[in-house]
C-alpha cells in the first residue's frame, strides 16, 4: 500500500513557500485558504495513512518510506525518510488537527495585523518543521524538525518585533534552546559512534549489543539527548524562555504550548524508549527532573496575574508530569497526556485569547471579571478546558494525568514520594486554574469604562475551533480508559508496536511484580480526585466567597509570596551568574584583549615597520646624482680602509 508520506509534510511546505513567495501581492481572503488549507490537507492525509495503518496487523504497524539519499559519507550513510507507526501517527494527527484548528482561530484573531501574510508563512514552516520531525526515520532528519520549530519560534515570538520585549523574548528562546540542541548533538554523536547508524530503526535494533545496560556510554548519550528535551520541552534548567514566548501572538502560543515545539522533547523520549530502558540512572534523573519542574512551575502559577503567564507556566508543569511518566518508563502514559493536553491546552490559550479580543488587549486578570454572561460561548468551552486541566472524572485530563499518578506510585522506576509530590502538583494545578476561571469571568467587573462598552464575543471563526477543542477534551481521554475501570486501556495497546520493550513492565506485571492491586489503585485514584475538588472549593473561597481573605494571606506570607512572583529569582540569578560574567567577559575581551592586546601588538608593528621604513625613505631619493656622490664616496672609503689598515 503506497502511503505517499511526504505528503502530509509537503502541503504546509508548499503553503509556507506560496504564501512567503507572493508575500505583499496576495489579499486576505487568498492567504487564509493558503495558509489554512495546506494544514486542512495535512490532517487529512494523516487521517488517511492512519486509518490504512489500522488495517494492518498490529505487530506490522510500521511504514517506512525512503525519498533519497542524502549524505551517503564513508560509515555515516543518512536518508530522507519518514516513519509511520503509531506514536508518529499519533503526533502527527494531534500536530496537523490541532494546528489547523489554530490556522482557523488565527483568521479572525489576527485579521486587522499587517503582518498577515508574515504571520501565515511563518505558521505554515512551524507546521512544517514539527512534522518533519515527528515523521522522520533518523536522528539527523529529526534534528533539522528540530532546529526548525526552534528558527519558528524565534520568528514568531518576536513577530511584533517592534516592541522590545517581544524582540527579546525571541532571542531568549533562540538561546536557550542553543544549550539543549549542543546536548542532543553530542548525544547524536555517541550513538553514531557506537552503533554506527542515525537510523532509527539500526539504533533501537543494534543498541542492546553495542551498549552496556546502565553503563557510562548509554547514560551519557541518554542524558545529552535529555539535556536537548529540556531546551526545546522547557524544563529545569532551560525553561525559563517559555513565560517570556507570551510575547507572540496568543495563537502563536497556542500552537507553541500545544501541538508543536513544546511536545518535541517529550516524542524524542519516547521515540527512544528502548534507550533509555537502558540507562535507569537517567530514567531517575528524567523522572526527579520532572516532577521537580512540575511542582516550581506550578507554585509560581498560583501567583501570576497575566492570564497567558499563568497558562504558560500551568504548561511548563504539565510538560513535568509527562517527563515523569517517561522518567517511570510509563511512556505511553506520557505521550497520552502530551495528546489530551494538546486538546485542552490549545483551548485554554485559544479561549484567552478570545478574552484579550475582547477586552482590546488586556491581560491583566486583575482588570477582568463579570465576563460570563458576555462571553458566553468563550466561558463556557474555557471552563470545559479548566475541568479537563484539572483532572475532574470523565474529562480527557483525569484519565491522562491519573494514568501518569498511577504509573509513579506502582512503576518499579516510580515510588509513593514521586506519587505525593505529583497529587500535590494536581491540586495546585486545580487551585491556580480557578483562581484564574473566577478572577476573569467571575465577580465584578473591574475594567475601565470605555473597555467595558466594547465587549463582545469573538466571531465565528474564532469561536467554532473553540467549540470543536471542547469536544475533543471531554472525549479524548476515553481511548484511554484504564483496566482498572475496565476500558483496557486501548491506546496504550496501540503504541505496544513502538513501545513493546516498556509496555508489559508498566501494565499487567507491575499488578503482579510489585503487589499493587486494582482495589489501591482505585483508592489513589478517588484520593486524588477528592483533594483536586477540595483545591477547587478552596479557590472559590478565596476569589468568590471571601475575597478580602487572598489579600489578607498575602499580606501574613508577603516573603513566600514575593518569593513565587518574582518567579524564584530565577532569571534574575542566570542574569548574575551566567548572563553578566558573559557580557562583561565578552568586553573584557574585546577592549582589553582584542583592543589594546591583539590591535595594540599588530599596530604597534605596522607603526614601527613605518618608522623604519620613513627612516629608509630618506636614502633612497630615487636622484641618480646622489646615488653616484654615495656610491664614490663609499669606493673611497673602503679604499681607504684597505691603504691604511
Amino acid at each position: 500500500m503506497e502511503y505517499s508520506l511526504y505528503l502530509i509534510v509537503l502541503f504546509p511546505l508548499a503553503g509556507f513557500l506560496l504564501n512567503g513567495l507572493l508575500l505583499g501581492r496576495l489579499n486576505k481572503r487568498i492567504i487564509s485558504l493558503i495558509g489554512c488549507g495546506s494544514v486542512g490537507l495535512s490532517f487529512l492525509w494523516s487521517l488517511k495513512s492512519f486509518i490504512n495503518l489500522l488495517a494492518l496487523p498490529q505487530t506490522e504497524r510500521q511504514v517506512e518510506e525512503v525519498l533519497f539519499s542524502w549524505i551517503p559519507s564513508g560509515e555515516l550513510s543518512v536518508n530522507i525518510g519518514f516513519l509511520f507507526d503509531p506514536l508518529s501517527a499519533v503526533m502527527a494527527l494531534v500536530v496537523t488537527g490541532v494546528g489547523f484548528l489554530i490556522h482557523v482561530y488565527s483568521v479572525g484573531y489576527m485579521h486587522d495585523d499587517k503582518g498577515y501574510g508574515r504571520y501565515f508563512t511563518y505558521l505554515n514552516l512551524f507546521v512544517f518543521s514539527m512534522l518533519t520531525l515527528v515523521l522522520a526515520n533518523n536522528y539527523l532528519l529529526m534534528f533539522v524538525g528540530w532546529e526548525g520549530v526552534g528558527l519558528c519560534s524565534y520568528l514568531l515570538i518576536g513577530f511584533w518585533f517592534e516592541k522590545q520585549s517581544a524582540s527579546d523574548a525571541g532571542k531568549k528562546a533562540f538561546i536557550v534552546n542553543r544549550i539543549g540542541d549542543f546536548g542532543f548533538l553530542l548525544g547524536m554523536f555517541i550513538i553514531f559512534w557506537q552503533v554506527g547508524s542515525l537510523n532509527f530503526t539500526a539504533v533501537f535494533e543494534r543498541a542492546p549489543e553495542v551498549f552496556v545496560a546502565g553503563g557510562g556510554l548509554i547514560t551519557a548519550a541518554t542524558l545529552l539527548l535529555f539535556l536537548g528535551a529540556t531546551g526545546k520541552s522547557a524544563q529545569i534548567p532551560l525553561y525559563v524562555w517559555l513565560p517570556d514566548a507570551m510575547e507572540g501572538p496568543t495563537p502563536v502560543s497556542a500552537l507553541i504550548h500545544a501541538a508543536t515545539m513544546v511536545t518535541a522533547g517529550v516524542y524524542m523520549i519516547a521515540r527512544s524508549n528502548v534507550l533509555y530502558i537502558m540507562a535507569p540512572t537517567t530514567l531517575m534523573i528524567v523522572a526527579i527532573v520532572g516532577m521537580a519542574t512540575a511542582l516550581l512551575a506550578a507554585t509560581i502559577a498560583l501567583t501570576q496575574n497575566d492570564i497567558k503567564r499563568v497558562l504558560a507556566y500551568s504548561t511548563i508543569s504539565q510538560l513535568g508530569y509527562m517527563f515523569t511518566a517517561c522518567g517511570v518508563a510509563a511512556f505511553a502514559a506520557g505521550i497520552f497526556h502530551l495528546m489530551t493536553h494538546a486538546f485542552f491546552k490549545a483551548l485554554l490559550f485559544l479561549g484567552a485569547g478570545s478574552v484579550i479580543h475582547a477586552l482590546s488587549g488586556q491581560q491583566d486578570m486583575r482588570n477582568m471579571g463579570g465576563l460570563k454572561s458576555r462571553l458566553r460561548t468563550t466561558y463556557l468551552t474555557f471552563l470545559i478546558a479548566t475541568l479537563a486541566i484539572a483532572g475532574i472524572p470523565g474529562l480527557s485530563g483525569f484519565f491522562s494525568k491519573d494514568e501518569i499518578l498511577w504509573k509513579a506510585f506502582s512503576s518499579p522506576y516510580g515510588s509513593p514520594w514521586l506519587w505525593m509530590a505529583a497529587v500535590f502538583t494536581a491540586m495546585l494545578t486545580a487551585f491556580y486554574m480557578f483562581r484564574l476561571l473566577y478572577l476573569t469571568f467571575y465577580g465584578l467587573e473591574r475594567m475601565d469604562a470605555h473597555t467595558k462598552e466594547h465587549i463582545h464575543e469573538s466571531p465565528k471563526v474564532m469561536t467554532v475551533p473553540l467549540s470543536i477543542l471542547a469536544v475533543l477534551s471531554i472525549i479524548g481521554g476515553y481511548v484511554g480508559i484504564p483496566h482498572v475501570l475496565g476500558g483496557g486501556n486501548q491506546f496504550e495497546k496501540f503504541l505496544e508496536p513502538v513501545m513493546g520493550a516498556t509496555h508489559t513492565a508498566t501494565s499487567e506485571e507491575i499488578h503482579m511484580s510489585a503487589g499493587h492491586s486494582a482495589t489501591t489503585e482505585l483508592l489513589l485514584m478517588l484520593l486524588s480526585v477528592a483533594l483536586v475538588l477540595f483545591s477547587i472549593y478552596m479557590a472559590y473561597y478565596f476569589y468568590l466567597k471571601n475575597t478580602a481573605l487572598a489579600g489578607r494571606v498575602q499580606k501574613s506570607f508577603s516573603g513566600i509570596y514575593r518569593i513565587l512572583y518574582g518567579k524564584y529569582f530565577v532569571d534574575e540569578l542566570y542574569g548574575a551568574v551566567i548572563v553578566r560574567p558573559l557580557i562583561n567577559g565578552s568586553i573584557f575581551l574585546w577592549k582589553i584583549v582584542d583592543v589594546i592586546l591583539i590591535d595594540g601588538i599588530l599596530n604597534g608593528l605596522a607603526y614601527l615597520v613605518g618608522d623604519i621604513s620613513r627612516g629608509f625613505r630618506q636614502i633612497q631619493t630615487g636622484r641618480l646624482r646622489s646615488y653616484v656622490t654615495v656610491f664614490a664616496l663609499g669606493v673611497i672609503i673602503i679604499m681607504g680602509i684597505f691603504i691604511f689598515r
